[in-house]
């Protein structure tokens, strides 16, 4: 079977000193996951670059984005591989550059070289002028232009081969996925919490996620929602598993024994609570949510505190101090934001009382609670989880 060859790039595991080869295996096998599709792949670490080669039927853009969405890839470049002989090489830039003038019809180019293998005879500069120069004479219709080229062409030699490439498209970086422990993500159909999932799981941490609606007053196709939110992200993490609770009896409770403007926080705190038991129950470490400090009535740093005072899990906020439109752009770029835009209610509108308390005291919160059987509302809606696997 024909291969391709691409080189693909970590980030931040580099830095990971004496834990790196862990870091680097768990790295490679979320790789090889992603590439699992191709018949045949390979992959393997080579001098600090994990090479991998793909059925040269599969389409390059496809592969490179797969190759990207792998979180702790900082980079990757469909490129070819030449013996360390510098007539070789230069035979090889010719040949890969008369595509890409097929490609793409471009006029100017210029040649970086890099040489990691201090072994190699022919330093940098030398290097891209020779291989320049070879270019030149396989590919007439070029010319070199070393400030604004319309393509620029690398050659990377290393211990093993050198590789000749074009393109570098930038990764997530970060850190691979199952690195970092388990969290469990509170997931409403908005615009925050898929981007903290998102960013959480950057960190290395794997996602579970709780889903809390109202039916009847929230309809099914609200789930759908959320459901189609994580298969978004299904897609940069693999298989994720959401739990899904019917908090509309808890409501219910809280609207006729609490103050109407406290409706809120107590939602907020129920939603923990059961939260925290399921996270125990499947072995998450901690709570996350895409609260961001401010935003509305439930998320003032008064509040924040009245609400994590019923969990002893550790809550990981990764948004709390970001302003609004760096969220919504994150949302763009990962790919869940039109999804969060469209106008399905969550329960968190269901008995929205007209003037939230902003500024709440804890004991005035746990007085209420007193009014309520907390316990039994807990395990009876841990009990009724519906359980959905959203595959990518």
């Amino acid at each position: 079977m024909e291969k391709n060859l691409y080189i693909v790039r970590c980030g931040e595991v580099a830095l990971k000193g004496m834990n790196r080869p862990y870091f680097e295996r768990i790295l490679l096998e979320r790789l090889k996951k992603a590439l699992e599709c191709y018949e045949e792949t390979e992959a393997q670490w080579i001098d600090g670059l994990m090479i991998v080669r793909v059925d040269a039927k599969a389409p390059e853009d496809e592969v490179i984005g797969k190759c990207v969405r792998v979180f702790g890839v900082a980079s990757a470049s469909a490129a070819v591989e030449a013996p360390k002989d510098i007539s070789e090489i230069g035979r090889l830039a010719g040949e890969y550059m008369q595509k890409v003038i097929e490609e793409d019809n471009i006029k100017t180019f210029k040649v970086k070289a890099k040489r990691a293998d201090k072994s190699f005879a022919i330093e940098s500069p030398e290097i891209a002028k020779q291989v320049g120069g070879m270019v030149l004479k396989a590919c007439k219709v070029l010319s070199v232009d070393v400030h604004r080229p319309d393509c620029t062409l690398t050659v990377d030699v290393r211990r093993e081969a050198a590789y000749i490439f074009r393109d570098k498209v930038k990764g997530f970086g970060g850190l691979p996925l199952g690195t970092n422990g388990k969290g469990l993500i509170l997931m409403s159909g908005g615009i925050d919490s898929p981007v903290a999932a998102f960013m959480m799981a950057k960190r290395g941490m794997s996602i579970e996620a709780v889903h809390f609606h109202s039916y009847p007053y929230t309809s099914p196709r609200a789930q759908k929602k959320v459901e189609e939110l994580v298969g978004v992200l299904a897609g940069y993490m693999g298989t994720v598993r959401m739990h899904v609770i019917n908090l509309l009896p808890i409501q219910e409770e809280i609207v006729k024994n609490c103050p109407e403007d406290e409706t809120t926080l107590h939602v907020r705190r129920f939603m923990m609570r059961i939260a925290e038991e399921i996270a125990k129950k499947y072995g998450c470490m901690m709570l996350i949510t895409g609260e961001d400090l401010g935003q509305v009535a439930s998320q003032t740093a008064e509040a924040l505190v009245v609400t994590d005072n019923v969990v002893s899990m550790p809550v990981m906020r990764p948004l709390i101090a970001m302003d609004k439109v760096d969220i919504i752009d994150k949302a763009r770029e990962i790919g869940t934001y039109d999804i969060s835009i469209q106008p399905y209610e969550d329960c968190c509108t269901v008995f929205l009382p007209k003037h939230p308390v902003t500024k709440p005291k804890l004991a005035r919160i746990e007085k209420s609670d007193s009014k309520l059987d907390v316990e039994t509302l807990v395990k009876n809606a841990v009990e009724s989880e519906e359980i959905v696997e959203i595959r990518p």
